[in-house]
């Protein structure tokens, strides 16, 4: 099987003539560096002995004649009648000439027998892999993205299963070109998955070689690529029947004629991503969705030119999709919306997510709600025109829906918070509240309200009008809370929480007091107590009112406990000593970066709870020494230390 060898670079290459009409072209291929996927054998220097002939200035070596006096066409000749890949690849390591002549080569080009051609040399025992397998993957980043080297992987990856997935991620010095690209297209027709990044110098040229060379093609990413046009995606629409998964993302030369290729000719497509492409609109969006859509299950729609026609074609003609993303549709009005709704054509949607987008009114997401009945994740941002009588009532109309998250959502206020809650039914599982600023003081002696039996999982993040009253009346509501997230909230104090804690029937798996900066170790010793037999894990990152007694605490009464964070609280290595004290503690991740008050002294009982931990994060902790990291890096060879 062909071996891959390394060499130095350009160096290595035997300087022969050139393939190039112009200088300017040879000038774009750089040395192949390291790791290439072309074979060579071991080789001396050669040694040239010839006369010279003496002149004014200086002495002139005659060469003698070589193999690469023969001109380009002859050695095409020869290169293709070569008996194996292994053959193929050691020439290709002669110099570039014989390289980009051999990346050149088309399969269908090859005259040796199909027998040899096809399979990889093998050891016995070894499984026979054949050429059009398309097993092998590859990925260039960066500085190693050259054309040189995708003639190598052309060269080198035929006889070892054929490569199946390329990944390019470029730059803007990106040296890829459409020369790589023609040689991928030659080489590669195993060719499944192309991904494309960044790359401001390939265009139509190269990437139409590719259409036609790689009939297999399933995966097509395409993302920054400014000089790929519709005329490319027409092509690939045409001779790529198998493609079922596209991305386009800020590609300013594909417009809505290659959209409507796609709809035309791929039957077979279930997954497609348009972004930030200027060039797209209504046209697009309508021939694809109305053509292709009895196969989709996948739509993702973001800062697009689109409006309301776009939006309705998707609720009637998409009837497999399950999963509908639609961002920044600025031009996307409430009538588009409620008709997408009234389509009917949604009744296998089970996640949605709505961003940004002006039309996402009360109305609009009501008729969703009504229009799509097996709804079950729901993710709705920067909504500035949803309201609590519009979320109320879509959640009376979407009755399948498990998972609910609102952001930036300023509208909602405390008593659309509890609406939900409330008329939420037996089917929501999970909810989560992130920036949302609307919530106030609430009177909350209203009559006894109904329970939600069904939420298990509550998590309000960084919206500081959410103080203790809501806490005390989520507990109310809510006693089956299992997983609980108070992230960055300030207005709650032990109080609230306390109160929150005595109504969780259930036991609390998973808490999460993050920026809680008034919380102190009264509450999390009676957590420890409360929910001894279920707490698994707790973050008080950022807590800095907790300290050692919470440790202690814990130490005594958490049985279950894997996950402990207490980076940036007041603890200290009394604390820590504590926690290595417990006989029945095992933890397997704890962090304490940040806590400055930590320092040598704790190293004994690090090593006594390193014993169980998989992970433990030691970063600024400032009174900690390297020589300890290093002591502990020794002791606990399991553990992954961060410091």
């Amino acid at each position: 099987m062909s071996k891959v060898l390394c060499f130095a670079g350009g160096d290595d290459f035997y300087s022969g003539g050139s393939i190039y009409p112009s200088p300017k072209e040879a000038s774009l291929f750089l040395s192949l560096g390291n790791h290439v996927d072309v074979y060579f054998p071991p080789r001396k220097r050669s040694r040239i002995s010839a006369p010279f002939v003496f002149s004014e200035d200086l002495f002139e070596q005659k060469r003698q004649d070589t193999i690469e006096a023969l001109p380009d066409e002859c050695l095409f000749e020869i290169f293709r009648r070569l008996p194996g890949g292994q053959e193929r690849s050691a020439c290709a390591c002669v110099s570039k000439r014989w390289l980009m002549l051999l990346s050149n080569i088309c399969p269908n080009e090859l005259s040796c027998d199909k027998s040899q051609n096809n399979l990889a040399p093998t050891n016995v025992g070894e499984e026979v892999i054949s050429e059009d397998d398309g097993f092998l993957s590859r990925s260039l980043e960066g500085k190693k993205a050259t054309d040189i080297r995708l003639a190598a992987i052309a060269v080198g990856t035929a006889d070892r299963g054929g490569l199946g997935k390329l990944s390019i991620r470029g730059s803007k010095l990106s040296r890829v070109t459409n020369l790589g690209l023609g040689a991928i297209a030659h080489g590669c027709p195993s060719l499944r998955s192309l991904s494309l990044w960044h790359l401001p110098f390939v265009g139509d040229e190269g990437l139409l070689e590719v259409a036609n060379g790689c009939h297999q093609l399933e995966k097509l990413d395409l993302c920054q690529c400014p000089k790929i046009t519709d005329k490319f995606l027409v092509a690939v629409a045409k001779n790529c029947p198998n493609l079922i998964d596209i991305s386009i993302e800020s590609c300013s030369g594909i417009g809505n004629e290659g959209l409507v290729a796609l709809g035309q000719f791929c039957q077979n497509l279930k997954s497609i991503s348009i972004k930030n492409c200027p060039s797209v609109g209504d046209q697009g969006i309508v021939g694809l969705i109305s053509r292709a859509g009895g196969a989709l299950t996948k739509v993702k729609l973001q800062a697009l030119n689109v409006t309301d026609v776009s939006i309705a074609v998707i609720g009637h003609y998409a009837a497999a999709v399950t999963d509908l993303s639609l961002t920044s549709l600025h031009n996307v009005t409430e009538r588009g919306f409620w008709v997408m709704g009234n389509g009917h054509g949604l009744q296998r949607l089970r996640s949605l997510i709505v961003a940004a987008c002006r039309g996402a009114t009360d109305l609009g997401l009501e008729s969703l709600g009504k229009g799509c009945p097996n709804l079950k994740q729901l993710y709705i941002s920067s909504s500035a025109f949803l309201s609590d009588g519009g979320l109320v009532s879509l959640i009376k109309s979407a009755r399948s829906l498990e998972s609910l998250q609102l952001e930036e959502c300023h509208r909602i206020t405390l008593s659309g918070l509890f609406g939900l809650v409330i008329d939420c039914g037996d089917k929501l599982k999970s909810l989560a509240l992130t920036n949302c600023w609307g919530f106030k003081e609430f009177d909350f002696s209203a009559p006894q309200l109904s329970s939600c039996k069904s939420l298990h999982s509550l998590s309000v993040r960084n919206c500081p009008g959410f103080v203790d009253a809501c806490l005390v009346a989520l507990g109310k509501i809510c006693p089956h809370l299992q997983q609980v997230e108070l992230s960055g909230l300030a207005g709650i104090t032990d109080d609230g929480l306390l109160q929150l804690l005595e109504c969780c029937e259930a036991g609390l798996v998973k808490v999460n007091l993050s920026g809680c900066i008034n919380l102190t170790d009264q509450v999390v010793s009676a957590m420890a107590k409360l929910h001894s037999r279920t707490l698994e894990a707790l973050i008080l990152d950022g807590c800095t009112k907790i300290g050692d007694l919470g440790l202690l605490a814990i130490a005594e009464n958490c049985q279950l406990l894997s996950d402990l964070d207490v980076s940036k609280c007041a603890i200290s290595d009394s604390g820590l000593t504590a926690l290595a004290s417990s006989s029945q503690l095992n933890l397997q991740v704890l962090s304490v970066s940040g806590c400055s008050l930590v320092s040598d002294n704790c190293l004994p009982a690090l090593k006594k709870v390193g014993h169980t931990l998989l992970g433990l994060n030691l970063q600024h902790c400032t009174a900690i020494s390297s020589r300890s990291v290093d002591l502990l890096l020794e002791e606990l060879w399991r553990c992954d230390i961060l410091a």
